[in-house]
């Protein structure tokens, strides 16, 4: 039996290397798994209704100690777990070819993160195809399984 290969990749605004593909309407993160482009993934982002509501999460993070977590809400009621691994370390965890990922943050990515889901919010234009590139998948989808 192999074990499985764990990724880890780190991500902070002032990386060289662009990682950041954009954010969609749905404020989910879209990314370059280590700045390769041959690697996109998508990552769950908080979508809140007010922003009374925004509000609370970005104090509750703010809060966070080492070894907490903090539930993120989403549409539908889905939600998503974010993980504060030190001091300026943060993640969120997926999967990625089917194996666990835990994507990595500095405090600054992930506070500027949770600001886009601020009510007002606007996506920028190419971020708005990433929104319609989402659906067009899901249209591929059987409704079904």
């Amino acid at each position: 039996m192999t074990s499985p290969f764990i990724l880890a990749p780190r991500y902070c605004l002032d990386d060289h290397s662009q990682w950041l593909r954009g954010i969609d309407p749905s404020r989910q993160y879209w990314l370059w798994v280590n700045g390769d482009r041959h690697q996109p993934t998508t990552l769950p982002g908080l979508l809140v209704a007010n922003f009374d509501q925004l509000k609370a999460v970005v104090q509750e993070f703010r809060a966070l100690a080492p070894g907490q977590t903090l539930t993120m809400p989403r549409m539908e009621g889905l939600a998503f777990t974010l993980h504060c691994v030190s001091s300026n370390c943060y993640a969120i965890a997926t999967t990625y070819n089917d194996a666990p990922v835990w994507h990595l943050f500095d405090r600054e990515t992930l506070e500027s993160f949770l600001k886009s889901s601020h009510p007002d919010w606007l996506c920028s234009p190419t971020s708005l195809e990433l929104g319609r590139e989402q659906l067009r998948r899901a249209f591929t989808q059987p409704a079904y399984v």
